[in-house]
């Protein structure tokens, strides 16, 4: 009975070794598209410690790549020793992603007074042109998000460009996709996307943090069950006579 729960115990831990690969495949895609989505809007956010808990689940991604190697290693082979670093492994591992998550809350809580404080410098420094970083950030958030302006469009009434301009218009950006002949003009605002980008970009934010807090607290779980199994196989080993025989190829007197 005893080998039967050992046997079991082993099949089930390498079966989450392979799901430790898969594991730090997502995460390093999750980590990697965090990247991705803060550099479209970095220019809302300005606080790159927002990026830490992306870092960290990035790493902890290529650190899982070693784990799988090392837990299927040692259970395949019967280690005691490789079974118990594999173990200790997955607990600081295990502790690192409850960082993440703890961090990832602490940032997500921050995005909208983050948003607050940088869209309205961002929205006063556009002037329209391509080469301006400022100004590229703010046509791709409108036309990515279908929204105009910081609360609706007539924020856009307060903006230098919008003075310097004198043609009662918006970017073109704020159009919507189905009004083909919009040219931009506060005449029309049904041709204008209503909602504002703040609001919007702050769901954005939070949003891609709460894929890292969901992706560490998933494999949070299964580290969990990785290390139980372990556990397992270590002290029935260790306390189980018949099963110590079997692995030394020994036999009762």
């Amino acid at each position: 009975m005893g080998q039967c729960g050992i046997t079991s115990s082993k099949t089930v831990l390498v079966f989450l070794n392979l799901i430790f690969w898969g594991a730090a495949g997502i995460l390093c895609y999750v980590g990697a598209y965090v990247f991705i989505t803060y550099d479209d809007y970095d220019h809302f956010f300005e606080d790159v410690y927002t990026l830490i808990p992306a870092v960290v689940i990035i790493a902890v991604g290529a650190l899982l790549f070693i784990i799988g190697l090392i837990g299927c290693c040692a259970t395949i082979r019967e280690s005691r020793c490789g079974l118990a670093t594999f173990v200790i492994i997955l607990l600081l591992v295990f502790v690192t992603e409850v960082v993440v998550v703890v961090l990832g809350y602490i940032y997500r809580a921050k995005v909208e007074n983050e948003v607050d404080r940088s869209i309205q410098k961002v929205y006063k420094t556009y002037n329209g042109t391509n080469p301006d970083a400022a100004s590229r950030a703010i046509d791709y958030v409108q036309r990515q998000l279908h929204c105009c302006g910081i609360h609706n469009y007539s924020d856009w009434e307060n903006t230098d460009w919008f003075k310097e301009t004198k043609n009662q218009s918006v970017p073109l950006s704020c159009c919507r996709e189905t009004a083909s002949s919009c040219n931009g003009s506060l005449a029309h605002p049904s041709d204008l996307y209503a909602e504002g980008c703040e609001a919007l970009v702050v769901k954005k934010l939070q949003e891609i943090m709460m894929h890292v807090i969901w992706a560490a607290l998933a494999f949070a779980a299964i580290q969990l069950l990785g290390m139980l199994c372990a556990c397992i196989v270590l002290c029935r080993r260790s306390r189980d006579p018949a099963y110590e025989l079997l692995i030394t190829g020994g036999t009762y007197a």
